[in-house]
C-alpha cells in the first residue's frame, strides 16, 4: 500500500526529502503547498495519508496545520519539520496533535522514516529529543521564560489591544503578532487572552504594570 504525503514548504530539506519519497516504493508525494491557506486547501483536496510541514510559514504557522487538520482527522499522519528544535517547539508540536518532530539538520531519510511512522501511528510522538525535553521541563522553575518580544505582547495583550493593533503598535506583520501570541498561550498553558493574563498575573509576569491597567 502506498503511502501519499502533501509537502508543505519550498525549504531544501523538504525538497531533498520529496525526492527521496518519490524513489521510495512506499510512499508518492501527492501535492506541495508554500503557504498554511495553501496547505489547508491542498490538504481538503488530496486527502494524503501523511502532511509534512515546515514549522515557519510567510502567512502564518505550520502548527496551524497541524491543528486544522488534526481537528478533522485522527488518522493523519503530521509530521513537523523545523528549524528552531527547542523545547517549547517540540512540547508545542506535541500538543497540537503532530505525530513527528523532525530537526532540519536531519537527512532527508529520517524525515521519510518519520512519515511512515505518522502513517501507521498518526497519534503518537515521535522525536528524537522528546525524552531529554521532558527531562528538561521536569526540572525547570514552573515561572515560563518569555522572550523580550513576547514581554512586550503580553503587555499589549494586558491593554486590550487586538492582534493587528499589536503588530502596528511593534512593527510586525499580522502573522508573527499572531505567532508570538500563539508562543505565549502555550508557555503559560493557556487557551485564550483572559486564561493568560490571569496566569502571567499569577505568575508575577505583569508585577510591572500598574495595576488600574486592568
Amino acid at each position: 500500500m502506498t503511502i501519499t504525503v502533501l509537502l508543505v514548504d519550498d525549504h531544501e530539506l523538504i525538497r531533498r526529502a520529496g525526492a527521496r519519497f518519490e524513489r521510495d516504493e512506499q510512499t508518492a508525494v501527492v501535492g506541495q503547498a508554500g503557504t498554511v491557506a495553501e496547505g489547508l486547501a491542498r490538504y481538503a483536496e488530496l486527502k494524503p495519508d501523511v502532511v509534512v510541514t515546515d514549522l515557519q510559514l510567510p502567512d502564518g504557522h505550520g502548527l496551524d496545520i497541524v491543528r486544522g487538520v488534526r481537528a478533522e482527522s485522527e488518522t493523519v499522519g503530521l509530521v513537523v519539520l523545523t528549524m528552531h528544535a527547542g523545547d517549547d517547539h517540540i512540547f508545542a508540536a506535541m500538543e497540537a496533535g503532530a505525530s513527528a518532530f523532525v530537526g532540519k539538520d536531519s537527512k532527508a531519510t529520517e524525515v521519510v522514516s518519520a512519515a511512515k511512522h505518522a502513517a501507521v501511528a498518526p497519534r503518537t510522538f515521535l522525536c528524537t529529543g522528546l525524552a531529554v525535553a521532558m527531562m528538561r521541563r521536569a526540572s525547570s522553575p514552573s515561572t515560563p521564560t518569555l522572550s523580550g518580544r513576547e514581554a512586550e505582547v503580553l503587555s499589549l495583550l494586558a491593554d486590550g489591544l487586538g492582534t493587528g493593533e499589536i503588530a502596528s503598535r511593534l512593527y510586525l506583520s499580522e502573522s508573527t503578532a499572531k505567532t508570538h501570541i500563539t508562543h505565549i498561550y502555550q508557555k503559560l498553558g493557556a487557551a485564550n487572552r483572559a486564561q493568560a493574563l490571569v496566569t502571567a498575573m499569577r505568575m508575577g509576569l505583569l508585577d510591572h504594570l500598574a495595576p488600574q491597567r486592568f
